[in-house]
């Protein structure tokens, strides 16, 4: 009874051992994605400006007050 609960019902386990190496490269090739990924949001941000206009205020380098908008709305 013994050998049938330590019986092995995965297959020979024993032979390729590609399963570490493969593991091994996924976790390396998901790492160097992760640094890529962080090093491009940090470039991202640090290209945002340090404040931004409050809501209410035209931007700037917009139309002139009075002139149509994008919209085609007066301003």
């Amino acid at each position: 009874m013994s050998a049938v609960l330590a019986g092995n019902s995965f297959g020979d386990t024993e032979s390729g051992g590609l399963a570490g190496p493969l593991g091994l490269l996924i976790i390396v090739l998901m790492a160097i994605a992760t640094v890529l990924l962080i090093r491009n949001m940090n470039s991202r941000l640090r290209r945002l400006p340090d404040r931004f206009p409050p809501p209410g205020a035209p931007a700037a380098g917009t139309d002139k007050p009075g002139e149509p908008g994008p919209e085609g709305k007066t301003e």
